[in-house]
Order: structure tokens, then sequence, then C-alpha cells
């Protein structure tokens, strides 16, 4: 199969493009590392059955020919990161809208099967818990910067149904709940490797709020399975799939976590989230999927823990620190 990634220098990306060409697909990644790095694509550039364009997905005539080659399309191009959502609303909102209606458009111009990347985001601040996908939306008022990923990746996912309705586009829509694992960068907000660089420097983690509010995270390697098993199973076509742990911690316990298999002397220190983003940030204090969509169509589920996967991070945190 040849396979188009957008977004493929970014953290999930890179781990996709390796899973796909370790089964014997071909695969092209096209990023304008905005957010991505090519050092996480760098040990792939010589495979004979990958290729990289270093572009913007809003560049049509590239994204015509690359579409065109492809069997495939994994949109994962994104702006993401809750501090680029407070403090670049604008690239944010036109990234993903405008960014995922060129690729929705261009592959119904060749009738290419999307993976759409989506988000748990989605759900926004509803305490419906576990979220499950067909549960209805809560979200916060349109004043709140906060709230524009959500919304922009909504209507992503509006625009894909549409075109998948409208024009028979063949689709499959992923939800991610919060994916870490090895390269994942702390730059935009993602708690994990901040915590961990901040652990392992023995300075102070950084619990924004009261730390009450939890998560579930789910090691990277579990996620690119079940995008394969969704990429590979024909009835998946057309739905929508909650990807995710439901190992739920808050955000206190994980900073501790951190604290304990880091071996570190940090403490830990609350920072309001006024300070910390913006006056009048609002956030979820529960986000949990329901996850038996995926299970009862392809049997997935996580196989990798909470602590597992810290020590992962922290492994290779570790040894970029070193260099």
């Amino acid at each position: 199969m040849r396979a188009l990634i957008t977004g493929g220098c970014g953290f999930i990306g890179s781990h996709l493009a390796e899973a796909l060409l370790a089964r014997g697909d071909q695969v092209t990644v096209v990023d304008d590392l905005s957010t991505g790095r090519f050092e996480n694509i760098q040990s792939l550039v010589d495979h004979p059955s990958f290729q990289f364009a270093i572009e913007t997905i809003a560049n049509e005539t590239v994204m015509d020919r690359l579409v065109s080659e492809c069997d495939i399309i994994y949109h994962l191009a994104a702006a993401v990161g809750v501090e680029l959502i407070v403090h670049d609303p604008v690239r944010v909102i036109e990234t993903n809208i405008k960014g995922c209606e060129t690729i929705l458009r261009i592959g119904a111009r060749y009738r290419k099967k999307v993976m759409l990347a989506s988000t748990s985001e989605v759900y926004g601040k509803s305490d419906k818990v576990p979220f499950a996908e067909d549960d209805d939306r809560v979200l916060g008022p349109t004043t709140r910067s906060r709230w524009s990923y959500a919304c922009s990746k909504a209507m992503d996912e509006f625009l894909a149904f549409a075109y998948a309705k409208q024009l028979a586009l063949p689709l499959v829509v992923m939800r991610f709940f919060n994916t870490v694992g090895p390269r994942q960068t702390g730059r935009y907000g993602m708690v994990v490797p901040r915590f961990v660089q901040q652990a392992l420097r023995d300075e102070p983690l950084t619990v924004y709020g009261d730390g009450q509010q939890s998560r579930c995270f789910t090691y990277v390697g579990d996620v690119i399975k079940a995008v394969i098993s969704l990429t590979d199973e024909p009835r998946a076509t057309g739905r929508v799939f909650n990807i995710g742990s439901t190992e739920e911690v808050t955000i206190e316990e994980l900073a501790r976590r951190i604290i304990c298999l880091a071996g570190s002397r940090s403490e830990i220190v609350n920072i309001p989230y006024d300070q910390a983003y913006e006056e009048g940030f609002e956030d979820m204090r529960r986000r949990v999927p329901d996850i038996r969509a995926i299970q009862a169509l392809v049997g997935w589920q996580p196989e990798t823990d909470l602590d597992g996967t810290l020590r992962q991070v922290i492994t290779h945190v570790s040894s970029e620190m070193a260099l």
C-alpha cells in the first residue's frame, strides 16, 4: 500500500511511518516542520520505500500530486497544544480547518481513503464520563480561545462526514485521547514530557490548577496499532472511533509517579490556570474514553500501562538531554 502521512515529522506521524514501513508499505511524509521535527524521520530517509516533502499542505499543487500517487491518506497535520491554542488561535483555526478541507477535497477528487486524526478535545467540558463517540458535546463560550481547537477539530469531522455523504469519500475518523511516548515535545504544553524534563533536572514540577483534573495517557505504540487495525478493517469506513487508555490518573498523581520513576528530588508546585495560560482559562475535570466501539470491531485495547509508558519517556528524554 502507498501511504501519505500529513504531519509525518510529528510525534505520532513519525511512529506511524515506521510501523507502515515495517509491514512493507510505501510511505510518503509531508510536513512543514512548524511543530514536527526532521530528526523524527531522519532514520527513515534512506529506506527504499520512504520519501518526504518539506512542504505545507496548503500548497495544492504539491498535495494534488502526492494524493494522486497514494492509496491512503493519514491526515495528522494540525496545530496542537494548549499553549499554541491560547497564544496563537488564528494559526490553530486556519491550519486545522483550511488544511483539512484541502486534504478532503483532493482526496475526494481521486477517491482516496482518508484516515482523519481528531481529538478527545471535541467532547469539551462534558461531565458524562466515559465519553462515547455519539455523546453530546459541551463547549465553553466563543470568547474563550481555549475552545477554538475543539471547535476546529469538530468542524474537520463535520467536513469529513459531509464529503463522505455527498461525494462518497472513504473515511475513518480517529479521536485520539492523550497520547504519549518517545519524541513527544513539551514545547506546546504537553504535560508528560514537560514533567519528565523538570524531574530529570530536579526542578519543581509545575502542576496547573489544583492537580485533581484527571486524564488517561496512552502509549503511542498502542495508538499506532489501533490506527493500523482500523486501516485494515473495511467495516470501519464511515465511522468514528475513540482511541485511548482507560487508566485514569490525576495530574498531581502523574507528577508524583514521574518523580518516583525518575528518581528525582523535585517538588510539586501548583500554578493557577490564569497564570499558566490566560485569565478565565477553562479546563475539563475528567477525560476518559469509552473504547467499546473499537474493541468490538477489531479487538483493540491498550497493552502498555502508564508506568511502562512513563519509563519509556524518561529513558528517551534522558538520552536526549545527554546529547
